[in-house]
Protein backbone atom coordinates (compact mmCIF):
# COMPACT_ATOMS: atom_id res chain seq x y z
CA UNK A 1 0.00 0.00 0.00
CA UNK A 2 1.16 3.44 -0.67
CA UNK A 3 1.87 6.45 1.39
CA UNK A 4 -1.25 7.55 1.28
CA UNK A 5 -3.77 5.12 1.59
CA UNK A 6 -1.34 4.50 4.80
CA UNK A 7 -2.56 7.59 6.17
CA UNK A 8 -6.15 7.42 5.16
CA UNK A 9 -6.56 3.91 6.70
CA UNK A 10 -4.69 5.56 9.80
CA UNK A 11 -7.21 8.43 9.77
CA UNK A 12 -9.88 5.80 9.81
CA UNK A 13 -8.05 4.34 12.57
CA UNK A 14 -8.44 7.61 14.78
CA UNK A 15 -11.60 7.74 14.00
CA UNK A 16 -12.68 4.59 15.23
CA UNK A 17 -10.82 4.96 18.66
CA UNK A 18 -7.07 4.24 18.09
CA UNK A 19 -4.78 5.67 20.21
CA UNK A 20 -3.34 9.05 18.28
CA UNK A 21 0.30 7.90 18.93
CA UNK A 22 -0.69 4.72 17.32
CA UNK A 23 -2.32 4.99 14.47
CA UNK A 24 0.04 5.18 11.56
CA UNK A 25 2.01 1.81 13.39
CA UNK A 26 -1.44 0.45 13.40
CA UNK A 27 -2.22 1.22 9.77
CA UNK A 28 1.08 -0.49 8.71
CA UNK A 29 0.12 -3.57 10.08
CA UNK A 30 -3.50 -3.68 9.03
CA UNK A 31 -2.35 -3.21 5.81
CA UNK A 32 0.22 -6.39 6.42
CA UNK A 33 -2.24 -8.29 8.19
CA UNK A 34 -5.41 -7.88 5.59
CA UNK A 35 -2.61 -8.89 3.11
CA UNK A 36 -1.73 -11.85 4.88
CA UNK A 37 -5.78 -12.91 5.26
CA UNK A 38 -6.50 -12.20 1.83
CA UNK A 39 -3.74 -14.69 0.35
CA UNK A 40 -4.34 -17.21 3.26
CA UNK A 41 -8.15 -17.84 3.33
CA UNK A 42 -8.33 -16.52 -0.26
CA UNK A 43 -10.36 -13.38 0.06
CA UNK A 44 -9.86 -9.97 -1.55
CA UNK A 45 -7.74 -7.66 0.11
CA UNK A 46 -10.53 -5.23 0.90
CA UNK A 47 -12.73 -7.75 2.67
CA UNK A 48 -9.87 -9.06 5.06
CA UNK A 49 -9.61 -5.10 5.51
CA UNK A 50 -13.24 -4.49 6.30
CA UNK A 51 -13.18 -7.37 8.10
CA UNK A 52 -9.83 -6.45 10.66
CA UNK A 53 -10.97 -3.00 10.98
CA UNK A 54 -14.75 -4.79 12.13
CA UNK A 55 -12.96 -6.39 14.92
CA UNK A 56 -10.71 -3.19 16.04
CA UNK A 57 -13.46 -1.32 16.42
CA UNK A 58 -15.62 -3.96 18.63
CA UNK A 59 -12.65 -4.36 20.52
CA UNK A 60 -12.21 -0.51 21.08
CA UNK A 61 -16.11 -0.01 21.63
CA UNK A 62 -15.84 -2.89 24.35
CA UNK A 63 -12.46 -1.26 26.11
CA UNK A 64 -14.63 1.89 26.54
CA UNK A 65 -17.69 0.55 28.18
CA UNK A 66 -15.30 -0.60 30.89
Amino acid sequence: MSPAPLDSLAALLAQLGCPPARCAEMAAQLDKRAHQLATQKGRSYEEALRHLLELMRQGWAAAERR
